[in-house]
């Protein structure tokens, strides 16, 4: 069995089952179905940061800047990739 790929609406959903809902990773967990361990990791990356959580929606902006920023980050990684793929192929049709 390969490994299942999420999405990163899905982890942050995850993360707010423990965050806002009041879960135990380890009950969100097993209720979504996911290795607590990923869980964990989700809960490093997506959780708003204590100082975060005292600003209130300044931290949710904070946090959602963020993600689009790493959002940003990798579709232009990925725009790259696919100009370089681009012209190594136009080079080889005759």
């Amino acid at each position: 069995m390969g490994r299942r790929r999420f999405s990163q609406e899905f982890k942050v959903s995850a993360v707010r089952l423990v965050t806002e809902q009041g879960y135990s990773p380890a009950q969100a967990a097993k209720s979504l179905g996911v290795d607590p361990a990923s869980l964990h990791a989700w809960l490093k990356k997506f959780a708003p940061a204590p100082e975060d959580a005292q600003l209130g929606s300044q931290g949710a902006v904070q946090a959602e800047l963020r993600q689009l920023r790493e959002e940003v980050r990798r579709l232009t990684m990925e725009r790259e990739i696919l100009k370089k793929a681009t012209a190594f192929f136009a080079k080889e049709s005759p």
